[in-house]
C-alpha cells in the first residue's frame, strides 16, 4: 500500500490539511483504499492550528524515512527558516524515491531545501512575486494550478491543492478511480486551465462582454477562432491578447473547454450515442470528441458516463 505522510507545523493551517486528508486519508463505503495516511511533525504532541484548536500528532520525522509520498499543507509563516533536522529528513525521502508535494505555501519550505533549483513550481498567486524574490533558482509560474515534475509538485492555492491530489491518483491507479474519487467529494475529476481566470474578476467594460456568450449559444457550430474575431471586429492576435488579459488562456483553448464542458453535461444527463454528442458540442466526429476528451480529463466519453450519468 502507497504510503502518504503529511508534514505538519505550529501553525498549520486546517484547510491544506483537510485537502490531503480527503483525497488519501478518508476511508469510503465501495471504493478501495490504496493509501496509508499519517501525518507527523518535528516535535510530537499537540499542534496548534490556524482555526484556533489543536491536533495531537503522535509521529516524529522518523515517519518520513518510509513515505512513498510526503506531502507539505501549507507553510506558516512563510518566511519560517526549516530546521536542519527537517531539511534532512526530507532530502532524505527525496534523495530514497519519495515523491515531495506541496499545497499552496508547503512550496517555500520545499524551495528551502534547494530540490526546486532550476525547476518550475507554482503557488497561491499572492506570494508568487515573494516566491520569486526569495528563490530567483525557482521558475516561479502564477498561472499554473500545479507544477507535476514527478518527483516533486507544487500548487497554487489551497483549492488547486485538491486538483494536484487528484492528478497524483489519477497517476497512482488511473482515470477511472481517480474519477469516481472525484465524484465521492462532489468535485471535477480533472479541472483544466490556469489560476488567473479564478483569481479576479475581469474589469468593467471588457472588450469581450458578450463575446463569451455568444460563442456559448454556437457550441454546436462549426466556429473557429477568426469568427470569434471577427464577431468582435478585431484582429486575431488582438482577440488573443484580450484573451490573455482577461482569462488567462488563448481563445483556442478556451473554446475547447467549452466544447469539453458542454459534452460533460450531455453525458451525464443524456442517452446520446457519442457520435451525436460529439455533433451537438460542434467537435464534429465520435474519433475527435475522444481523443480531445480523453487529452483534456484522462478518461473516455464512455467511462466518464458511466461514472457521472445522472440516474
Amino acid at each position: 500500500m502507497h504510503r502518504v505522510v503529511v508534514l505538519v507545523r505550529p501553525v498549520q493551517s486546517t484547510f491544506e490539511l483537510g485537502c490531503a486528508v480527503e483525497v488519501f486519508g478518508t476511508e469510503r463505503s465501495g471504493l478501495p483504499q490504496y493509501y496509508a495516511f499519517e501525518t507527523c511533525t518535528e516535535t510530537p504532541g499537540p499542534v496548534p492550528t490556524t482555526a484556533g484548536y489543536a491536533i495531537s500528532v503522535s509521529n516524529g520525522l522518523s515517519a518520513l524515512q518510509a513515505a512513498d509520498t510526503v506531502i507539505i499543507p501549507g507553510w506558516l509563516p512563510v518566511e519560517e527558516s526549516l530546521s536542519d533536522v527537517v531539511r534532512r529528513a526530507l532530502v532524505r525521502a527525496h534523495a530514497r524515491g519519495a515523491r515531495l508535494v506541496t499545497i499552496c505555501s508547503g512550496v517555500f519550505a520545499l524551495a528551502r531545501t534547494g530540490l526546486l533549483d532550476g525547476r518550475s513550481a507554482t503557488t497561491h498567486w499572492a506570494r508568487a512575486e515573494q516566491l520569486r524574490r526569495e528563490f530567483p533558482l525557482v521558475r516561479v509560474e502564477p498561472d499554473r494550478l500545479y507544477v507535476d515534475h514527478g518527483d516533486v509538485a507544487t500548487s497554487a492555492g489551497a483549492g488547486a491543492g485538491l486538483d494536484l491530489c487528484l492528478r497524483l491518483v489519477r497517476k497512482d491507479h488511473g482515470a477511472p478511480y481517480a474519477a469516481l474519487l472525484a465524484r465521492h467529494m462532489m468535485m471535477p475529476p480533472h479541472r483544466e486551465g490556469g489560476r488567473a481566470r479564478y483569481a479576479t474578476p475581469a474589469p468593467p467594460g471588457d472588450a469581450l462582454d458578450g463575446l463569451l456568450e455568444w460563442a456559448d449559444e454556437r457550441l454546436g457550430t462549426p466556429i473557429s477562432v477568426d469568427d470569434l474575431a471577427a464577431h468582435l471586429g478585431v484582429s486575431p492576435r488582438t482577440l488573443a491578447r484580450r484573451f490573455a488579459d482577461r482569462l488567462g488562456t488563448s481563445p483556442g483553448t478556451w473554446l475547447l473547454s467549452r466544447r469539453i464542458d458542454a459534452a460533460r453535461t450531455l453525458l451525464e444527463e443524456t442517452d446520446l450515442p457519442v457520435e451525436a454528442v460529439a455533433a451537438r458540442v460542434g467537435l464534429s466526429s465520435a474519433v475527435n470528441l475522444r481523443r480531445r476528451f480523453r487529452a483534456r480529463t484522462g478518461t473516455t466519453p464512455g467511462a466518464y458516463r458511466r461514472t457521472f450519468r445522472v440516474l
